[in-house]
Order: C-alpha cells, then sequence, then structure tokens
C-alpha cells in the first residue's frame, strides 16, 4: 500500500479528522523541516501531514526550508505528496472560492535552494520536468472531486512568484500572457524537489482572491482568510475522499 503525506498551507494548519499516532522531530541532511511531521490515520487510511509554513511561527514562502520538508517525507517511506496551495486567481473562471488541480508550473521565484544536486556525485542530476505533476495522483484527484460533485478546475498553469510580497498588476499582466492561470508562493521548488527523489506529487490549490489589478476591491489578508476559513472543509473532504478511496486498509 501506497503511503500518502499532505503538505498543508496557508489556512490548512491541521489535517481535519487526523488521529495523530505520532510526531516525528528530524534532522536531515539540509535542516529542519519546517514542523514536526504527524503521523496518524482518517478513517482506515495512514496518512502523514506537514504543515509548511511552521506553527506557531508563521515562515515566510521564500524562507521555507523545501529540501528539508520534502528529505523528511521521503525518509518517512512516503510515497505521494498532495501539496495544498492558496493562490490568487487569474484566469477568468479563476474566482475566490474556486478549488484548481493544476498540471503545469511556471516557476518565477530565484534564490532558492531548488535542487539536492549539489555537484558531489559526479554526475548531473537532470530531470524530466515535462509533466511536472504526476499524472496518476491528479487523475485520482479529480475522480474523487467528480465522484463527491466537488466543482473543480482539472487542469491550470499554476504560475508561483517569489513573494512574500503580492504582485503588482503589470506583473499579473505579464503572467497572463505567459499562460497562468492561477498565482501562488509556494509551489516550487516543492515539485521538483519531489520529483528528484521520485515521489508521485500533485497540488490542490484553493484561489481565497482576484489577483493584483483583477479584482473590484483590494485585496486584503482579511478577505483571504474568510475564503480559506470556508474553503478548507471542501479540500478536507476531497482529501478524505482521496484516502477513503486509494490508500485505505
Amino acid at each position: 500500500m501506497r503511503r500518502l503525506a499532505v503538505i498543508g498551507g496557508t489556512g490548512i494548519d491541521e489535517m481535519d479528522g487526523l488521529v495523530i499516532d505520532s510526531t516525528h522531530r528530524l534532522q536531515t541532511p539540509f535542516g529542519e523541516p519546517s514542523r514536526p511531521i504527524q503521523e496518524g490515520r482518517v478513517g482506515g487510511a495512514r496518512v502523514f501531514f506537514l504543515q509548511r509554513h511552521g506553527r506557531p511561527r508563521a515562515i515566510p514562502p521564500h524562507r521555507i526550508n523545501y529540501r528539508a520538508n520534502v528529505w523528511a517525507l521521503k525518509s518517512l517511506g512516503v510515497d505521494d505528496i498532495v501539496a495544498i496551495n492558496a493562490v490568487g486567481g487569474i484566469g477568468a473562471a479563476m474566482h475566490p472560492g474556486r478549488l484548481v488541480i493544476p498540471d503545469q508550473v511556471i516557476d518565477y521565484t530565484w534564490g532558492r535552494e531548488h535542487t539536492f544536486d549539489e555537484g558531489s556525485s559526479g554526475s548531473l542530476l537532470h530531470i524530466d520536468f515535462t509533466e511536472p505533476y504526476d499524472g496518476a495522483l491528479r487523475t485520482a484527484l479529480i475522480a474523487r472531486a467528480e465522484a463527491a460533485r466537488i466543482p473543480h478546475a482539472a487542469a491550470a498553469v499554476h504560475g508561483v512568484t517569489q513573494g512574500p510580497r503580492l504582485e503588482s498588476a503589470a506583473e499579473i499582466r505579464r503572467m497572463a500572457r505567459d499562460g497562468c492561470d492561477v498565482v501562488g508562493m509556494t509551489g516550487m521548488p516543492e515539485a521538483a524537489l519531489a520529483r528528484e527523489l521520485g515521489l508521485a506529487y500533485a497540488s490542490v490549490c484553493m484561489v481565497v482572491n482576484a489577483a493584483a489589478g483583477l479584482g473590484d476591491a483590494p485585496i486584503s489578508t482579511a478577505g483571504m482568510h474568510a475564503v480559506l476559513a470556508r474553503e478548507a472543509a471542501v479540500v478536507s473532504a476531497l482529501l478524505r475522499h482521496l484516502l477513503e478511496a486509494n490508500y485505505g486498509a
């Protein structure tokens, strides 16, 4: 049986319904993960949970130790990762409250530790990143969303920016020209690092605001958190359905 880990993002501090059996405090060759990793069960399915921003501290997106997070999950025997991301909507259909399962990514970040390859092996670590998200895991998420009648977008381009500031209106116009449908700050290098370690990785994005220059009102943290509070329950339901159907005993 494959093992699933969920990486929680903004607004997903805990995993709904998780009965914790153990907590793993790990050291990795790349330092400490954002937070001790929780292991437990949701119903009859075993799952691991890690909040990438930490708690109670809030690690900004450009300071997250993505390498330690992914390495730690791999060391615990995880096979699959579903990452939760809060994003802004760029495409016309990407309104606040929209659930999105992206199929492509464009990386606009800089200065982050983007790879485990530090040149010590004597060979270059070239991964095929043509399809950045695992096809089978995406298909499973989409199938569970459809079966549970959870409205969602089954494909989108996820643009990842540096943060922690939000984007300018001109930057969003450029991203729209590039083909981005949503914009977030934590999707990379997480997806590529998972691929380097041979882990199946997929993302579930919650649109929490219209991106800069596209809304009728200024972007506010309060407005984002109001959408997150409402949509976190929908994401939790999707994860429960996925666990019961694909990871149950």
